[in-house]
């Protein structure tokens, strides 16, 4: 793991702790950004955008378990909440609340460091290759666009954006509020007349479609073959 490659933003209102979880993981080559209250946290949140979040739950102001649910809401950002030993409450809130892990104070960095390693493994974004195949097209999301024989289809960046996250997990089912999320739109209706475009891009028959197939009752999935 090289330097600087993730950043993590550490939340707690005890001075200590905060600079003691970042003098540890600054030695094991994270970059650290922290912050002081959910308030000061979401200043940074607006400018930065981070790998991991760290918080802590009871903090002054408004609490880590109302800061996870705010900033679930709009992102899929880890965050590891910290709670007192026996919070058994509040850690169920925080995971029902969208929390990927949680860690009882006091704790050991190593077991933190362990624990961010564990969700950055499991969620880090996968490298895609510029030109991508689907069937017979042959998808470069970088020059955004679409080959079909000597035929060249533009896309535009909500196209591209859908695409890209649908590339990165092929056969996963997105809902039609996943799709809005990544472009920010909430109307359905929209994001099917927009599913309809790429397949009119994307299959040789768009009406019985081969690749961007519908999963009745569920989303759209997209399938690499």
């Amino acid at each position: 793991m090289s330097k600087n490659t993730f950043h993590i933003l550490m939340v707690d209102d005890d001075d200590r702790i905060r600079e003691l979880v970042k003098e540890y993981l600054v030695e094991k080559k994270f970059l650290v950004t922290t912050a002081k209250d959910s308030m000061d946290a979401k200043r940074k949140l607006e400018i930065i955008k981070f790998d991991i979040l760290i918080l802590d739950i009871m903090m002054p102001g408004q609490s880590g378990l109302s800061l996870t649910k705010e900033i679930k809401k709009n992102s899929n950002t880890p965050i590891i909440l910290l709670t007192a030993r026996g919070e058994t409450q509040n850690r169920i809130e925080g995971l029902e609340m969208g929390a990927d892990d949680y860690l009882g104070k006091p704790f050991e960095p190593k077991e933190l460091l362990l624990r961010i390693i564990n969700i950055l493994n499991k969620t880090k974004k996968p490298i895609l290759p510029e030109e991508i195949f689907i069937g017979n097209v042959l998808i470069n999301l970088k020059k955004m666009n679409i080959k079909v024989g000597n035929k060249v289809i533009r896309i535009n960046p909500q196209e591209k954006k859908v695409l890209e996250k649908m590339l990165e997990s092929p056969g996963k089912v997105f809902s039609r509020n996943d799709i809005g999320k990544i472009i920010n739109i909430s109307k359905e209706r929209t994001i099917d007349v927009m599913i309809t475009r790429l397949r009119q891009k994307i299959e040789s028959n768009p009406k019985n479609p081969k690749y961007l197939q519908t999963i009745r009752g569920s989303g759209y999935a997209l399938w690499i073959k």
